[in-house]
């Protein structure tokens, strides 16, 4: 009995009269022990919006550093009347590593005021939050940002700011917050080579708020939230969708409608051009904003954006306002699924290629990282770049991304005029053929390549992300494949991988994509990465270029990027189409605007590869 009345005693100090014992999970319970647990603060922002901002922050006398999580998501404790633990693990971490750990909610999501708008939260939201937390009188003014994929993607562009008191971030799986960063323009995954990206279709429809949906009265008081939150948790019921089927829905601006899902600020975004100023108005990081804080940052080479991501901390490296910030800038790369780093096991599965023991001791790093910027203790050495190899399944370290011994080489694509599928002789060579014979094939986007495995997010049932067999998919006509020989010795590869090709089409505009894959003495073909071109954005994202008939066209294709050991028998592949769908929006070939169309015509492309029309890929081989 007596133990009982400690316990109801310590809740109710902790929490106040309006929660009580309504926790009850081992989790809070042991964070209550030590933490003060101070939900449902109404943090303001600069226009009297008010944002949910939970703290739960060590009990000590002590003043202590913020490690802050903003998310867009779910994070009340109680889910359709049940507890739920996962953010008090995360805080019951971090209190016991000496932090204050917060959680806020953006603006317009569940309990926070306001209106939503994915990828254009005002970034004076993140500003106002660092203001509000540094004066604090339990804080020590020092704050970290912490979070992948959608509680990543924001801290770039705030931290382009220049808060005094935001002392470091560390951004996981961040390529949605990437705007315009050298040769990518995907203004936040929305676009890949000027193509729209449908991940962000399937996502919006579960994650956007109707504009007509209940609201809580802007008088309630924090009593009275507290109490509500145990009931009302806010969260829309989303009737689950086969997105299979769903995505193929056309004309693409009723996708959602379609499913009669919510409507938001899908409408508008997908009328769009991948040179929108609206991109640039919002909470996208561009390479003309500044950047001065030091960050480790960590990709995986199976999330949709890794490209753009690492050429992002190249930019940092490069342009960081002082050489001290630049030599503040670390990075991981490892080989799993979008925000999958502490999935990985003793035998890694990514797809369903294994690539062995992935892991790696995360937690411990980034403690060391923040521990050194937020509590100012010494700094522990760690490698600039720590990178996943797979095929020999080892971690490295460099002190450069790419690694300073990888070395362009290029390879040629070439055939006797049929590469189509796998049985045909298109190949990868040293030296352009002297005449061209080119691989044609008909694309019709009403039967479009499906996309197998692959660099993806988000997409529910409709793509499933990582390295599968692609000799099922290499039996199609409309798929060139390229393959170098069999390699004698063992060749490691790792950079970007950069693709030029030669093409025509009796199409006014039509997509050339691009799949670079690892073959097995065996056959079997996993996929590494791959990248797709809208050939209307061949001179720039600022203009749209029409193809005139069989007139042949130089593309680039934006890089893609991996490190794998081609071991002993094995061979680089390169496969070229026109579609990978719905990785990537059909393109309807008709020079319209896509989004609001739903026939489309036949396009009959050509691949032209000879001295005068060098299509190649140039790999960066480490030797």
């Amino acid at each position: 009995m007596r133990q009982f009345s400690l316990l109801f005693l310590l809740l109710l100090c902790t929490c106040g009269p309006a929660q009580l014992l309504s926790q009850s999970s081992r989790e809070y319970l042991e964070l209550a022990k030590i933490a003060h647990v101070e939900q449902m603060h109404m943090a303001p922002m600069r226009d009297g919006i008010r944002l949910r901002t939970d703290v739960y922050r060590p009990k000590t006398d002590e003043k202590v550093p913020v490690i802050l999580s903003r998310t867009p998501y779910q994070m009340n404790g109680w889910v359709d009347g049940e507890e739920r633990t996962r953010t008090y693990q995360r805080a019951l971490d971090w209190v016991k590593a000496g932090y204050a750990y917060v959680v806020q909610n953006e603006r317009g999501r569940y309990y926070s005021e306001g209106e939503w708008d994915i990828l254009g939260t005002p970034t004076t939201d993140g500003y106002d939050a660092f203001t509000w937390l540094a004066e604090r009188d339990w804080s020590n003014g020092n704050i970290g940002l912490l979070g992948c994929s959608s509680t990543a993607e924001w801290q770039m562009a705030v931290a382009a700011l220049g808060h005094p008191a935001l002392k470091a971030i560390v951004p996981q799986g961040y390529g949605a917050g990437v705007g315009k960063i050298g040769k990518f323009q995907e203004q936040g995954n929305w676009y890949r080579g000027g193509a729209t990206q449908m991940l962000f279709i399937a996502w919006l429809y579960s994650v956007q708020h109707d504009p007509m949906r209940p609201r809580i009265p802007k008088n309630a008081t924090r009593e009275d939230l507290l109490r509500l939150q145990r009931f009302h948790d806010m969260a829309p019921e989303y009737p689950r969708v086969a997105w299979e089927d769903g995505l193929k829905t056309l004309p693409v601006q009723d996708i959602i409608k379609a499913q009669n899902g919510p409507q938001g600020i899908f409408e508008e975004m997908v009328t769009r051009t991948p040179n929108s100023k609206e991109w640039f108005e919002g909470g996208l990081y561009h390479d003309d904003m500044p950047f001065d804080v030091p960050a480790f940052w960590f990709t995986s080479w199976y999330d949709v954006s890794i490209s753009p991501n690492l050429a992002l901390f190249n930019h940092v490296r490069k342009h960081a306002t002082t050489e001290k910030m630049r030599d503040e800038q670390f990075l991981v790369i490892a080989p799993t699924l979008h925000c999958a780093y502490t999935r990985a096991t003793a035998n890694t599965i990514v797809g369903e290629r294994s690539v062995g023991d992935a892991r790696l001791n995360y937690q411990e790093q980034i403690e060391a990282f923040f521990a050194q910027h937020l509590k100012g203790e010494a700094q522990q050495a760690r490698p600039r770049v720590q990178y996943y190899v797979m095929g020999s399944n080892e971690w490295k370290s460099s002190t450069a991304w790419p690694p300073p011994a990888a070395k362009m080489e290029t390879f040629y694509l070439d055939s006797d005029g049929s590469a189509n599928t796998l049985h045909g002789n298109g190949r990868l060579v040293s030296k352009a053929p002297a005449s061209d014979k080119p691989d044609g094939f008909v694309y019709d986007p009403m039967n479009p390549v499906p996309s197998y495995g692959g660099n993806v997010c988000c997409t529910g049932n409709a793509v499933k992300g990582g390295a599968f067999d692609q000799r099922v998919m290499e039996t199609r006509n409309d798929i060139l494949v390229y393959t170098t020989e069999p390699f004698k010795d063992g060749v490691e590869i790792a950079g970007s991988i950069e693709t030029t090709l030669y093409v025509s089409s009796d199409a006014k505009d039509t997509d050339f994509t691009v799949k670079l894959i690892d073959v097995a003495p065996d056959g079997t073909a996993y996929n590494l990465d791959e990248t797709i071109q809208r050939v209307r954005y061949r001179e720039g994202y600022d203009k749209e270029v029409w193809m005139g008939k069989g007139k042949v066209y130089k593309v680039e294709l934006t890089p893609l990027s991996t490190a794998n050991y081609f071991k002993p028998g094995h061979s680089i592949r390169v496969e070229v189409s026109s579609s990978n769908f719905p990785r990537f929006d059909r393109n309807l070939n008709t020079g319209g605007r896509n989004y609001d169309e739903s026939k489309g015509v036949v396009a009959r492309n050509m691949v032209h590869h000879s001295a005068e029309y060098p299509s190649s890929v140039r790999i960066p081989v480490v030797r």
